[in-house]
């Protein structure tokens, strides 16, 4: 339970407070099974100050005002970590037939600007693959930038965090996904974190499939590419014989398994999915299996075995090849060995998306640098998102760069970054930090006094502090640590006090144990030094 004063929200206004369930958080919210194996019916009282807007992740709910309680039912049997309360300043505006936004005042414009009329379209696209939407509305709330993950699938009201609104593609990225975790994780879950894969792979399979429905193949690809170059990052950092990248993982007693919450869950477990697909011929075949496996277990757990021998039972062709046991790509490999996808997707779609940052990179990469002058002739403004952030990883990935490369970058592209959203900044301005160059400093003070979220302020001090500037983060923190939730301090004091010693303490009154949803990237950049950040492991929910 995350509990914020009114400082910590965008309307400075009123205290704010939210939970965070995933993975097995919500055994401190309230008596439960705290597992995803057990499901049931929920119904819940909640009292409030008048001025305070309740929501929570229900079917039904209603308000007595004069006595200002909020009631709740959620007529679905769910598993406990999909319980989920906000309350604050918030006020609401339907975007859709079925759907509606919430967010404080202050935001909730923007929020409408960005999502109004396409909702429908979203869930509509997703109802055409996989059956009806069972869950009645699809709401939304904007949360502060304290929310500690991207978005969270909550049933009925999906959790995200506001920081993402300025960053349109990742903001419909980020929707759609938990539009198909209606289907694949809140209708059918897995029984086990061991296999949280068979929520989230089969999610960001579905997510694609939705994305491919409504803005094309080629676009899928780019954000397919983008996703998948994370993913060989994480498995550099981690090692290939790691077994975190195992999509069956071993949990040993004690550990949390939100440290298993990692990007081999989501994109290994893609690959895999993806791969079944084409197994079938064509993806609507697939779209048929994935129908029929959402009614028959649709509001019940599985295992990774009854999706398997669902998925044989119905195409019973591909039994009779064996295709379980195919040399190399058996089944049993799939899910047990460690190391990168055994198969990866074909993204020729994208390829006029993704060969112009090829191109660039190449470019600025190939010494000696006589390109120059057709470089700087790229209008990155003309560019998706999705694609200008695949050609900064990728400069990140090479950096330290050579001194007249960054001089030419920040010459070329630094002020057309400037304008644009803070996915794109944040990589640009860590190439900075990663090449010490020092005219373009000034540039990341800025960014850090005016970001109080998790996702936009760690990879930055991470990067600072493995450098020569550490001294620089320090200052910045001393001046804006008071805009910052307890928890984000405590993370960021601990990456400053590597190497030195114990910072002076703060006011730490407000201060628990960092969210488990946050440990794995903790636990990253202590492993690392900080030679890839926390932006590489960054994942929502």
């Amino acid at each position: 339970i995350w509990w914020l004063d009114p400082e910590l929200t965008y309307g400075n206004a009123k205290p704010f407070v939210f939970t965070q369930g995933h993975s097995v958080c919500n055994r401190s919210f309230f008596p439960c099974f705290d597992t995803p194996a057990v499901k049931c019916t929920y119904s819940a009282t909640v009292k409030a100050p008048a001025g305070i807007q309740v929501l929570m992740s229900a079917t039904q709910s209603s308000y007595l005002e004069e006595e200002g309680v909020y009631q709740f039912y959620m007529e679905y049997p769910v598993p406990a970590y999909l319980v989920a309360l906000v309350a604050g300043d918030l006020i609401h505006a339907d975007i859709g037939p079925r759907s509606r936004v919430w967010a404080e005042p202050c935001l909730l414009p923007t929020a409408i600007s960005k999502l109004s009329g396409i909702v429908e379209r979203w869930l509509t696209a997703a109802e055409s693959l996989y059956g009806p939407y069972i869950w009645g509305r699809y709401d939304i709330v904007f949360l502060p930038p304290s929310f500690p993950i991207v978005a969270m699938e909550n049933p009925c009201l999906t959790f995200i965090i506001s920081s993402i609104l300025e960053s349109d593609e990742f903001l419909i990225i980020d929707v759609i996904h938990e539009v198909a975790h209606s289907w694949f994780g809140n209708a059918v879950t897995n029984a086990t974190w061991e296999e949280m894969w068979l929520s989230e792979g089969l999610a960001t399979y579905a997510q694609r499939r939705i994305t491919t429905e409504t803005y094309g193949a080629a676009f899928t690809c780019l954000e397919t590419a983008f996703r998948l170059d994370a993913l060989h990052r994480q498995m550099k950092l981690l090692g290939e014989d790691n077994p975190v990248s195992k999509l069956q993982v071993k949990l040993e007693p004690g550990v949390n398994p939100s440290n298993l919450m990692n990007l081999f869950t989501y994109e290994k477990g893609y690959c895999f999915v993806y791969y079944l697909s084409q197994l079938c011929g064509d993806p609507r075949h697939f779209d048929s299996f994935l129908r029929a496996y959402i009614e028959k277990y649709k509001f019940t757990s599985v295992v990774a075995q009854d999706l398997l021998d669902s998925f044989l039972n119905f195409f019973p062709e591909l039994k009779e090849q064996c295709v379980e046991s195919k040399a190399g790509l058996e089944f049993e490999r799939w899910l047990n060995a460690t190391g990168p996808p055994l198969a990866e997707p074909d993204l020729s779609q994208g390829s006029s998306l993704t060969r112009p940052v090829e191109t660039l990179f190449k470019l600025w990469t190939t010494e000696p640098l006589d390109s120059v002058a057709a470089a700087s002739s790229v209008d990155l403004t003309k560019w998706r998102t999705f694609q200008t952030v695949l050609f900064l990883d990728r400069l990140l990935d090479g950096s330290p760069l050579p001194h007249e490369v960054i001089k030419k970058l920040s010459e070329c592209y630094s002020s057309q970054l400037d304008s644009m959203n803070a996915e794109i900044r944040i990589r640009w301005l860590q190439i900075v930090v990663r090449n010490d160059y020092y005219p373009d400093l000034y540039k990341v003070r800025r960014f850090l006094e005016n970001q109080m979220s998790r996702m936009y302020t760690i990879p930055l001090y991470e990067d600072l502090c493995t450098g020569t500037l550490k001294s620089f983060a320090l200052e910045i923190f001393y001046q804006t640590q008071n805009q910052l939730h307890p928890n984000l301090r405590k993370t960021i004091q601990q990456i400053l006090s590597q190497g030195l010693n114990p910072l002076p303490a703060i006011d730490t009154t407000a201060v628990t144990t960092d969210t488990p949803a946050m440990v794995l990237e903790d636990k990253v950049s202590e492993a690392t030094n900080g030679a890839i950040s926390f932006r590489d492991v960054n994942v929502s929910a």
